[in-house]
């Protein structure tokens, strides 16, 4: 069922720009939105919402049944505000990739919600909102629409998940939404009630307003200034750039940082640093971050994650601090950055004093519950009391009621101050963004009564009055959004907006008093309808702030020219821009000229058997003359006299043209009259396409003295053939020349030419093949040499291919030019890797695309001296993550190699291999389960790889395990479990059948039941418990559990203090760490901390057994088991990963 539910305002929401969050780059001024994913998996998608694997929108049915009006039967214009409700039934049986809602119109304009239910390659709910017809919207549209979206939890509607943000939509960019929206666990699990009788309801609330097009914007000739180009999702680290930039200080210390031009700016962060600064300061356009980026040592895949601006100034600076050490600029970061505070604690009765010097290069100021800066700064030297049972303990003096703060010695001449907008909220259990209205002045006197943030120590001659230089924004929500900047670069009253590739011009108010945050309430335009007034939350607010000191800004607003750039610097970069310009010049004068490729036999005899087989030359690596249209061809045949050094009467030229079969061939000879023709007008002769090359074959004929001769006259019986020899033992194919035969005339008449062409005697026999095409597949077939060329139907261009005739003892791989050309056609170099090292190549071997199956382990097993190929198992490559495909190739399931190498659309050149211990087919017959046997000892598991026929049950493989174990004693009963993230899932039944186990993503572990828990009492619960720790992770505070989960018996009435004694006991742990560990009834994620004296049993439900998902014990404590990259059989986390800066 679909309900659109219109509000009844009229209204127009503040225009807010927003650009790019994730992004996929094809050029360097070419950019796609894509469906926002953080690892890619399958081909890079084109424009709009397209699914991973290439697969095309599916417009699934749904049983939806349209409540209010769609967009067939829409009469009257929609208000600008609307809900849209979509219940989806059958969810969980849906098999389709991606769902598309029915179109709904809020402001005039078409949407639709997208979603994946399985997840867009992520584990969990992807949602966004989509531009139904973006496709047929006219060229430079855009829109911008603050929504939220919700998965409507139908039994506790407080438990709904609404995710909100806001974008401006435009073609590149026609979807927008949450990647990983809700865990995919919490969505499908029946008992949280996002799923009532296998329906989902979800809900989307959009509010639209229309924007002003800026394509064609210059922000050079607009503001003086240029922007940076967004190379996925790098807008955080584009406006922490233009601010630094925008210091001038910084910007002339980072141009005095030692670099030589042997360096290169993708290996040398000051090189590439200078290079970005000198771009902003003297480029036209905006400027690429690419080369920046690649001196950090990140890979495409960092520029698509997002991290915190106030995060990578750290990283920056500290790497920047510590690149300037032993240089003339040592220090720079210290000057402009670094402040001291004082920590102190005073005793109050007695006369007792501890205080700590520290430096700061920025300041984290709370913004919940401060109305502005010098609240924050109020809260910061707030004295605290320590006192009752939280007294201090001084030396000699003991316990002591005391005083704690923090005040200033000193501030920095450049003060950085981060704006706490992101803070954990205890109550929902989650990371959030404070949006609270928060001021910030123009000028900020730090000196305020009386310097009261000042210590003791502070050098009171120092005025710590400072003025607004920048302001960096954070717009969007919690979980995504996008980064710019409002300066003002000389400290007057211009302000500029800096939003990546765009500059604009902006007055006071829109950098100050639109970026404190708050709510906007609009106005109601339909008193009729009794409604509240629409209020919606500015998600566009400050988030970083940088001061430059009063007394200070005319050192740091200083004047920086060419003469501060080391000379090779300025050498390298001017000579990159003329390069860039000339190619600018170049692609702008592109329509007057003419690209004229010109081949000739010296290209032919080069090419042909080396880098090309079929067909004749390849027209890239032939020499190419760019030549004015208006130029008479009779001028260009003299520019070619000089550069071949061929006279003009010695010249003839043929056009070449693309026959039916997709071959490419020299046509005719240019006529007299063609010749005295433009360029231009004969590149219209060749080809229609305004953009195409003309492409010519030069022929010259040698004489005798071996210098050229004029051409011989052509008649329309004569044929102008091209000739390449086969050699089948050797397996080469070479060029041999060309000439004119006469269309009357046999084979047999130029058969010793042919023979002395190839070195052969006057009397030796040969075969001849006519090479007709090789696409889709090859074709070429025997030439009769008793029958006329006209009769063969041999034209201009044609190639023939001869070898000697075969003998029958002679035995070769490909013994003529047909198999030859065939092996050619499908030959293939495979990479082969064992599947335990899929990083490495173990070895190489060269293969047919039309080889079968048994062919191909065939030819490895004999490379690794393997009796028996069906012991031999591989398994396909995936082009786009690099890894081995999670399946093998079954036996003989793969008619062809080809099949074997193919990735969607790409084709592969590696293969993983294993050797097994039994032949494929007969392993094929059986199951194999990699089990962890937990010992009772506290010893490491060990890991069993059970394998048995595949209608086993449980028992038999506990059957199995206890085989290969020792126990701790003789009648113990083993059982198994699924492990997945570190919570128990399953208890498996003893009769279960092993074959629809999977133990590919879920851990399998054996252990013996405890005596204790065969016979439970009729009060005792079997309760799990699990390890964890609360993480902050892409701003938000989850509980990540850890380590082995087990089973424990509760008794009726037992408190946590008696349960915590069978803990420690059971898990050895010291009293010294056990004392620093928690313990918490975790429901629904959700921790609630028990107390000694708590009864353990009344938090648990009525039932022998829980499910990992409902409820367990929980302990706290932090996980120093050693980390691994990646740990088989468990899906990661795409959690956002820290900024580092790796040279």
């Amino acid at each position: 069922m679909t309900l659109v539910t219109p509000q009844p305002l009229d209204v127009e929401l503040v225009l807010m720009d927003f650009n790019r969050w994730n992004w996929c780059r094809t050029g360097e001024d070419e950019e796609m939105l894509v469906p926002h994913s953080e690892i890619l998996e399958g081909p890079l998608p084109v424009q709009g919402p397209v699914a991973f694997d290439g697969t095309p929108p599916v417009e699934a049915p749904q049983p939806m049944e349209v409540v209010a009006s769609t967009v067939e039967n829409q009469a009257i214009e929609e208000p600008q505000v609307s809900r849209f409700t979509w219940a989806i039934e059958n969810f969980s049986r849906q098999t389709n990739k991606k769902l598309y809602s029915d179109v709904f119109v809020v402001g005039g304009y078409k949407w639709r919600v997208l979603i994946f239910p399985k997840g867009n390659n992520v584990d969990h709910l992807s949602m966004y909102l989509d531009v139904a017809d973006s496709s047929s919207l006219p060229y430079g549209w855009s829109r911008h629409a603050q929504f939220n979206l919700a998965v409507v939890n139908q039994i506790h509607s407080k438990f709904t998940v609404k995710k909100d943000t806001q974008h401006q939509f435009h073609a590149r960019e026609s979807d927008w939404g949450f990647t990983s929206f809700m865990p995919l666990s919490d969505l499908y699990d029946p008992g949280r009630g996002y799923l009532v009788n296998d329906t989902c309801i979800i809900e989307a609330e959009v509010a639209v307003k229309k924007v002003i097009d800026y394509w064609t914007y210059d922000s050079k000739k607009e503001t003086g200034y240029v922007g940076l180009k967004n190379q996925g999702a790098t807008c955080y680290m584009n406006s922490l750039l233009q601010t630094l930039y925008h210091i001038p200080y910084f910007r002339k210390a980072v141009y005095h940082m030692p670099t030589t031009e042997n360096d290169m700016p993708s290996g040398s962060i000051p090189l590439a640093l200078q290079s970005l600064f000198y771009k902003l300061q003297y480029n036209e356009t905006s400027v690429a971050t690419k080369e920046l980026t690649k001196s950090f040592g990140w890979d495409t895949y960092d520029s698509f994650m997002q991290h915190d601006v106030q995060e990578l100034n750290r990283v920056l600076c500290e790497k920047l601090e510590d690149k300037m050490k032993g240089t003339v600029v040592e220090g720079t970061i210290q000057k402009l950055f670094e402040g001291h505070h004082m920590n102190y604690i005073e005793c109050v009765n007695v006369d007792f004093k501890s205080t700590r010097k520290e430096s700061f290069y920025d300041l984290q100021l709370d913004v919940k519950g401060c109305r502005d800066v010098y609240a924050s700064f109020d809260k910061y030297v707030e004295v605290e009391r320590l006192e009752g049972d939280n007294k201090y303990h001084a030396e000699a003096h003991g316990l002591q009621d005391a005083k704690k703060g923090v005040l200033f010695i000193d501030f920095p001449p450049v003060l950085q101050l981060q704006l706490k907008r992101f803070e954990y909220d205890f109550t929902r259990d989650t990371m959030v963004k404070i949006n609270d209205r928060y001021e910030f002045p123009l000028e900020l006197d730090l000196d305020r009564e009386n310097g009261k943030y000042l210590s003791p120590d502070a050098d009171k001659s120092v005025r710590n009055l400072y003025t607004l230089h920048s302001v960096l924004v954070h717009s969007g929500g919690v979980h995504g959004g996008h980064y710019y900047a409002y300066i003002r670069p000389i400290l007057s009253d211009n302000w500029f907006k800096f939003d990546d590739e765009r500059v604009t011009k902006e007055d006071m108010k829109r950098a100050l008093e639109e970026q404190y945050g708050g709510e906007e309430e609009l106005p109601q335009t339909n008193p009729g309808y009794n409604n509240a007034p629409f209020k919606f939350t500015k998600y566009s607010n400050a988030y970083m702030l940088v001061y430059i000191r009063e007394s200070d800004k005319d050192k740091i607003i200083c004047d920086v020219d060419e003469k501060d750039i080391a000379e090779h610097l300025r050498i390298r970069l001017k000579k990159e821009q003329e390069e860039k310009e000339n190619k600018r010049r170049y692609k702008a004068q592109a329509h007057l000229y003419t690209i004229i490729k010109v081949a000739r036999d010296a290209n032919l005899l080069e090419q042909i058997g080396k880098d090309i087989y079929f067909d004749l030359v390849d027209h890239d690596k032939v020499h190419s003359f760019r030549i004015q249209k208006q130029t008479p061809f009779n001028q260009f045949k003299e520019e070619v006299a000089k550069e071949f050094g061929v006279p003009v009467q010695f010249q003839r030229f043929w056009i070449w043209a693309k026959r039916q079969n997709h071959t490419y061939r020299p046509n005719r000879p240019l006529t007299a009259l063609e010749e005295t023709q433009s360029v231009g007008q004969l590149r219209e002769v060749s080809s229609k396409n305004q953009n195409a090359e003309l492409k010519l074959f030069l022929e010259i004929e040698i004489g005798p003295d071996l210098h050229p001769i004029p051409p011989p006259d052509k008649s329309k019986e004569d044929i102008l053939l091209f000739f390449k020899l086969y050699d089948p033992e050797k397996e080469e194919l070479r060029y041999v020349g060309r000439f004119f035969v006469k269309s009357s005339s046999k084979p047999t008449e130029i058969i010793l030419k042919l023979n002395e062409r190839a070195g052969f005697s006057q009397d030796e026999e040969i075969e001849l093949y006519e090479e007709i095409k090789f696409e889709p597949c090859v074709m070429c077939e025997r030439l009769d040499k008793r029958t006329s060329f006209r009769s063969s139907q041999i034209e201009d261009g044609d190639i023939i291919c001869f070898q000697k005739l075969r003998k029958a003892e002679e035995k070769y791989r490909y013994p003529d030019v047909p198999s030859f050309l065939e092996y050619v056609k499908n030959r293939q170099i495979v990479h082969f890797r064992s599947l335990d090292r899929p990083k490495e190549d173990d070895f190489c071997l060269e293969l047919s695309k039309l080889h079968t199956y048994d062919d191909v382990v065939e030819r490895v097993a004999q490379k690794l001296n393997l009796d028996d190929p069906s012991k031999i198992r591989l398994t396909p490559h995936n082009c786009y993550s690099q890894q081995p495909k999670p399946h093998p190739v079954k036996y003989r399931a793969a008619e062809h190699l080809l099949d074997m190498l193919v990735h969607y659309n790409q084709v592969s050149d590696i293969l993983y291999y294993e050797v097994l211990d039994i032949p494929l087919p007969e392993l094929q017959c059986l199951k194999t389960l990699k089990v962890a046997f937990h010992p009772v000892n506290k010893e490491e598991p060990v890991i069993h790889n059970i394998r048995l026929p595949k209608q086993s049950t449980v028992g038999d493989v506990l059957d199995e395990i206890k085989s290969k174990v020792t126990l701790s004693h003789e009648n113990a009963e083993l059982r198994l479990l699924e492990v997945f993230y570190h919570k128990i899932y399953k208890i498996f039944p003893l009769t279960e059948k092993i074959e629809n186990i999977n133990d590919q993503y879920w851990t399998l572990r054996a252990e013996e039941i405890p005596e204790e828990e065969k016979n439970l009492g009729p009060q005792d619960r079997l309760i799990h418990v699990y390890h964890f720790t609360k993480e902050a992770a892409q701003n938000q505070m989850q509980v990540q559990n850890f380590g082995e989960p087990f089973f424990l018996i509760i008794h009726e009435n037992e408190t946590l203090a008696d349960v915590k004694v069978r803990i420690q006991k059971k898990l050895e742990v010291p009293d010294e760490e056990f004392s620093k560990w928690k313990f918490a009834f975790l429901s629904l994620g959700r921790p609630e901390y028990l107390q000694d004296s708590d009864v353990v049993s009344n938090r648990f439900q009525r039932r022998d057994v829980y499910g990992a998902w409902e409820q367990y014990l929980g302990l706290e404590h932090s996980d120093t088991t050693p980390k691994r990259s990646f740990t088989a059989n468990q899906n990661r986390h795409s959690f956002e990963k820290p900024v580092k800066i790796y040279n």
